[in-house]
C-alpha cells in the first residue's frame, strides 16, 4: 500500500533511505511513467523506498492563476495513477508563496534530506526547483555532494522512439502540454497514446434538463466541478465507471447541445448495452463516476428538430458499440 503524506512533518522519523523524484506529474503520462519506473527499480536495487514529491495546487495556479493551464486530472486521480505504478510513498506538498520562497538549499535540506532521508534523487536534465526556479541539475549535484545523496538523470519518454510525431514528422517528447493540445482538438486517441491509457474525468452525477430522457437517451450529467480536462465539444465513444466499479459502455456528449437554446456546456454520458431494466432501476444520481474517452465520433451539430437529432443519436450508439466491442 502506498503511503500518502500531505506535509514533511507527517513522514515517520525512521522512514528511509529513499529514492526521490520531484514533479507536478499532471496526467501521469508515459514520460512520467518512465522516470518513475526507473526510480522504483533504483530503490529496489538499493533496498530503499521509492517516493514521488508532488504539489497541490499546481504552482502555476499560485504564480499566474489567470493563465494557468487547465489540469489534465484532479489530485485524487493523480494519486491513484501514481500509486498504481508501485511507489512506496507520495508526498503532496501544499504549494504556496511561502514554499516557493525556499532556496534550493532549504528545500532540499528540509524535504529531501531531513524528512525523506534521500540516498538518491532522480531528476530530468531540465529540472528547476527552489526560489525563482534558481536550482537546476548542477545545483542538485552540488547539494548531493554536500548532503550525501546521489543524483540520477533520466530523460523522459519520447525522443528515443515514441511512435507519435508532431507536425514536423519528428519524435516528440511526452508532455502534459501535448496531452492538453490533443484534448483541445478532441483527439482523445493521441491523448491516450501519450498518457498510456484513456483520458478520464471524475465527477458527481447531477440532475440536468432531462432532454435526453425525453428523447429515449437518458444521460448521466457530470457536475460542473468535475475534475479532469474537458475535451473539445463533440460526441465520443467511451466508458462510464460507476461508484461500484462497474464499467459501462457509453456514448458521451461534450458541449452545449445546439439543437436546443439555453443549454450550458456540459459533459453527459448515455450508457448503452444495459440489461433490460427500467430507467428508474438504473439510478446514478449522486454517485461519483469516472467517464473515459476512447474515440471521437463527430463534432457538435445543430439539427433542425428533435427527430433528426434522435436519428443521429441512434447512429452514434451503434458506432459507439462497434468501436468499444473491438476493444473488449
Amino acid at each position: 500500500m502506498v503511503h500518502i503524506w500531505n506535509d514533511p512533518t507527517e513522514v515517520p522519523q525512521d522512514f528511509g533511505p529513499s529514492v526521490v523524484t520531484i514533479g507536478n506529474f499532471d496526467g501521469v503520462h508515459r514520460g512520467h511513467q518512465q522516470v518513475l519506473s526507473q526510480l522504483i527499480r533504483t530503490a529496489r536495487l538499493n533496498k530503499a523506498r521509492s517516493v514521488a514529491v508532488t504539489f497541490d495546487p499546481h504552482p502555476a495556479q499560485v504564480h499566474r492563476p489567470q493563465s494557468a493551464p487547465e489540469l489534465i486530472m484532479g489530485l485524487q486521480d493523480k494519486l491513484l495513477a501514481l500509486g498504481e505504478l508501485g511507489l512506496d510513498a507520495i508526498l503532496v506538498m501544499k504549494y504556496s508563496l511561502e514554499l516557493a520562497s525556499l532556496t534550493p538549499e532549504e528545500f532540499v535540506g528540509t524535504v529531501l534530506v531531513d524528512a525523506l532521508h534521500a540516498s538518491h534523487v532522480v531528476i530530468g536534465h531540465d529540472a528547476r526547483f527552489g526560489r525563482g526556479n534558481s536550482g537546476d541539475l548542477n545545483t542538485m549535484r552540488k547539494l548531493g555532494a554536500e548532503f550525501g545523496f546521489e543524483v540520477l538523470v533520466i530523460s523522459e519518454f519520447g525522443s528515443e522512439g515514441f511512435p507519435l510525431h508532431d507536425d514536423g514528422g519528428k519524435d516528440r517528447r511526452c508532455s502534459s502540454t501535448w496531452v492538453r493540445e490533443a484534448l483541445m482538438e478532441g483527439d482523445v486517441a493521441t491523448a491516450a497514446a501519450v498518457l498510456g491509457r484513456p483520458h478520464q474525468m471524475r465527477g458527481e452525477v447531477v440532475h440536468g434538463a432531462a432532454r435526453g430522457r425525453a428523447l429515449g437517451f437518458p444521460t448521466a450529467n457530470l457536475s460542473h466541478d468535475a475534475s479532469g480536462y474537458i475535451p473539445a465539444d463533440g460526441i465520443y465513444a467511451g466508458w462510464l465507471v460507476d461508484q461500484a466499479g462497474t464499467r459501462w459502455p457509453a456514448a458521451i456528449s461534450v458541449g452545449s447541445n445546439p439543437t436546443f437554446d439555453g443549454v450550458s456546456r456540459q459533459v453527459e454520458a448515455h450508457v448503452i448495452d444495459r440489461p433490460e431494466e427500467t430507467i428508474e432501476d438504473f439510478d446514478l444520481y449522486g454517485q461519483t463516476v469516472v467517464v473515459e474517452f476512447v474515440a471521437r465520433l463527430r463534432g457538435m451539430v445543430a439539427y433542425r428538430g428533435p427527430e433528426a437529432l434522435v436519428e443521429q443519436m441512434r447512429q452514434d450508439v451503434v458506432q459507439t458499440h462497434d468501436i468499444l466491442l473491438k476493444r473488449r
